[in-house]
């Protein structure tokens, strides 16, 4: 089998198996969603995987596809929110994740994954409180009230989904560096 030249070697092919193999997991992941009270949705992300061996930019381009996938084939999240979704779980979700593994990489490496995992998650539902607070202002107590509201009502389906996601990406670092070392090493990992 020939590639293009681009994929020409081993670690470029590598690295882009991998992101598709992560576009899918998040893709997946996000795609089981749980109803919340106001007509909007929980699920877990998938983007802290992606951003601790990726990094927060490869995330956010993997985050974006997979929601205008989401919005085509799912009616999940729609294409009129897809600027607002994006940011909360493409952009600021990954770099909270990035920032947090990051930190902990040296110091106690499975616990910043979870935390990078987990926090991503519910960093990517308080950003998404306050988007739905700017939208939706309270009449009694404005935006910090629409705020509080938001929180509250995705805390009680977020949060354990977010553990349930720290643990999971978790255990598939571990299935990783069990049976697949060489090509994490290769990546960089």
């Amino acid at each position: 089998m020939t590639f293009p030249p681009i994929l020409d070697n081993s670690y470029a092919i590598l690295r882009l198996s991998s992101t598709a193999i992560l576009g899918a997991f998040i893709f997946v992941l996000s795609a089981l969603k749980i109803p919340s009270v106001t007509g909007s949705s929980s699920h877990p992300t998938g983007v802290g995987l992606s951003s601790i061996l990726f990094g927060p930019s490869v995330t956010a381009i993997l985050g974006t596809i997979t929601l205008i996938f989401q919005a085509g084939l799912l009616a999940h999240g729609g294409f009129t929110t897809l600027g607002a979704n994006t940011f909360s779980m493409g952009i600021a979700g990954p770099i909270v994740s990035y920032v947090i593994y990051k930190s902990l990489e040296k110091k106690n490496r499975s616990l910043g994954i979870f935390l990078a995992a987990s926090l991503g998650n519910l960093f990517t539902y308080c950003v998404t409180s306050f988007q739905l607070a700017l939208a939706y202002p309270s009449e009694v107590g404005g935006i910090g009230a629409s705020i509080a509201k938001f929180l509250g009502i995705f805390a009680t389906t977020q949060l354990p989904l977010a553990v349930i996601e720290g643990i999971l990406t978790v255990v598939i670092v571990i299935a990783l560096e069990t049976y697949a070392k060489d090509e994490l090493s290769s990546l960089e990992f």
